[in-house]
């Protein structure tokens, strides 16, 4: 499994209209094939930045799956008016903990 990472900065005063649109597009990405956990947390601190972790089979079950799919579309015309600036992606091979 690998674990996509993106830090979320949300346009001033969108937070919860960004939050309602998430619960909106979450259906999009469990629909795909290699998903496997979603979670979406906001900083403790700081309104507007949300962390974005995402369980998948492997990199090619996102980048040429999700992202190559109808229901990215659908996710990004939900989504992406909020980011400011867009975010990048970080992949994340296994827990070093994990046994």
């Amino acid at each position: 499994m690998v674990l996509e990472h993106a830090l979320l900065h949300v346009r001033p005063g969108e937070a919860e209209a960004f939050q309602a649109a998430m619960r909106e597009a979450k259906p999009l990405i469990e629909a795909s094939p290699g998903f496997r956990s979603i979670e979406l947390r906001p900083a403790a601190e700081q309104p507007e930045l949300f962390l974005l972790l995402v369980g998948w089979d492997d990199i090619a079950s996102h980048r040429d799956g999700f992202r190559g799919s109808d229901r990215y579309k659908a996710w990004s015309d939900i989504l992406h008016r909020f980011y400011e600036p867009m975010p990048s992606i970080t992949y994340f091979g296994a827990s070093l903990f994990d046994a």
